[in-house]
């Protein structure tokens, strides 16, 4: 069955006006499920121009109001998680259960912007002379452009609806044309609860015109963005010609450090399990697994059994435990690396190969021996291939775990509580998870370090990106 992916402009959805539109492909079959939708930049200005009135708009809706409409779309959203998870998958690629996971951690968010935004105030502060008085209130920053990935695109969008939608502002997202329809029921959940038409707007396109326009445009007035670093990078470069600010997720190539006192074995099965969801395709994702020379070859033996014994396959398979890529440049990206490090000398203890012919299924990986230079320990990897790395000096692990660009999170395992929190405060990451995985969920914050990002998303500060602060002064 072939489905059809419109853009989605002042609550209706229809076809760019010259008609241009691409295929969606299923990662598990490479083929066809349906076309999307490309906007012209007519189309784009369009959308721009409709945001411009939808801003105030929804401003002009009580906070309280605001809250309650995301909150119904929250429910909506989980009415409708079977329909909308299915649809993930086959875009996406993921397991079915994942995807599940992912549509309800978008409801979440949604939610928690609507919760959020019943606490918004603003605060007063006595003057220095008598009857003054100042007010500090907030206020919709505007119009906001949200670029979002493919690889949790129904999340990811989701974080960003609820926080500019909460605060008041517009919102024109434009997701990965190749995982539409999740962000297509993200949008029409949000227009059935009673977001005004005009306010929200999904789009498809070229990347880079459609960035472009939307950075260029006056009425655009904040810039959002996940994804890789290098993109990243030029983003911010263009917003910040236009003194426009910018929230930045960016890559991550998380450390793991794996210390001598915890269970090798039940500690290796946790992480690998970790390591390969959403086959690997995870900003969070463990990635570099520095583990304690004396118990290196025990964790290393466990992670690669596991590892060489998880089900790939079709995610709509129940039995499937692994995906596959979510497209053809992913699988051609791992391929390389684990090339690279081969030809590098680094052993292949499971996986190192292209499963079939048909969709886009890579084995999961396991590498030991990987040399100080092989692209994969530079690179973000995001995919199904997982270093393993024996150390005995403390010092000498942290310089090199904390030796490059991305700064996003970071693993300790260990019982010790000194050495967790020496651990802690050592690594240079937004977000460190001790002795468990890491998700993110909507009640706590996240941003990346160093190059890994610019600014938080969640937490009791998710409006924050999304307003801006006027002072009164009065006397």
């Amino acid at each position: 069955m072939s489905s059809k992916f419109q853009l989605l402009i002042n609550g209706k959805s229809r076809e760019g006006s010259e008609g241009v539109a691409v295929d969606v492909i299923n990662p598990a079959t490479g083929e066809s499920i349906g076309k999307v939708a490309y906007g012209a930049p007519a189309d784009i200005a369009e959308a721009i121009e409709t945001a411009r009135g939808g801003l105030q708009s929804w401003q002009a809706v009580p906070p309280w109001e605001r809250g309650r409409i995301l909150k119904d779309a929250a429910g909506i959203i989980r009415r409708d998680a079977g329909r909308i998870a299915e649809m993930l998958t086959l875009e996406q690629g993921k397991i079915l259960a994942q995807a599940r996971d992912e549509v309800y951690r978008a409801a979440d968010f949604i939610e928690w912007g609507g919760e959020q935004v019943r606490r918004i105030a603003g605060r007063i502060v006595p003057g220095r002379q008598a009857g003054q008085r100042i007010e500090v209130q907030p206020h919709p920053i505007g119009v906001v452009a949200a670029l979002t990935p493919w690889n949790f695109p129904m999340a990811l969008a989701a974080k960003k609806f609820a926080g500019a939608l909460a605060a008041g502002c517009a919102i024109i997202c434009k997701p990965s044309q190749e995982t539409p329809g999740c962000v297509l029921a993200l949008g029409e959940a949000l227009l059935d609860a009673g977001v005004h038409p005009a306010a929200l707007a999904v789009v498809f396109g070229d990347a880079n015109q459609l960035s472009t326009q939307l950075i260029e445009s006056p009425v655009i007035s904040k810039i959002t963005f996940t994804g890789s670093i290098p993109i990243g990078k030029r983003l911010a470069a263009a917003a910040g010609r236009h003194m426009k600010p910018v929230t930045m997720e960016l890559g991550g190539h998380a450390p793991v450090v794996v210390c001598s006192d915890v269970d090798p074995e039940a500690t290796a099965e946790l992480l690998a399990r970790a390591k390969f969801t959403n086959t690997g395709q995870i900003c969070l994702c463990p990635s570099r697994f520095f583990v304690e020379e004396s118990i290196a070859e025990r964790f290393t033996a466990r992670f690669a059994e596991v590892a060489a014994n998880l089900k790939v396959g079709d995610g709509m398979d129940p039995a499937t435990e692994v995906g596959p890529l979510a497209n053809e440049r992913r699988l051609e990206a791992i391929a390389r690396l684990v090339d690279d490090a081969r030809d590098r000398g680094a052993r292949i203890l499971a996986g190192g190969d292209r499963i079939g012919n048909r969709g886009y299924f890579y084995a999961p990986t396991v590498l030991t021996n990987v040399s100080d230079e092989a692209a994969l320990l530079q690179e973000e990897p995001f995919g199904p291939v997982a270093p393993i790395l024996p150390f005995r000096d403390e010092a000498a692990m942290l310089e090199a775990a904390n030796g490059l660009e991305f700064g996003l999170s970071a693993y300790v395992f260990t019982h010790d509580g000194k050495r967790q929190r020496r651990l802690v405060d050592a690594l240079q990451y937004g977000a460190v998870s001790v002795n468990s995985s890491l998700t993110h969920l909507p009640e706590v914050p996240l941003g990346g370090w160093k190059d890994s990002g610019i600014g938080t998303e969640g937490g009791i500060e998710i409006l924050e990106p999304y307003t801006i602060t006027k002072h009164v002064n009065i006397v």
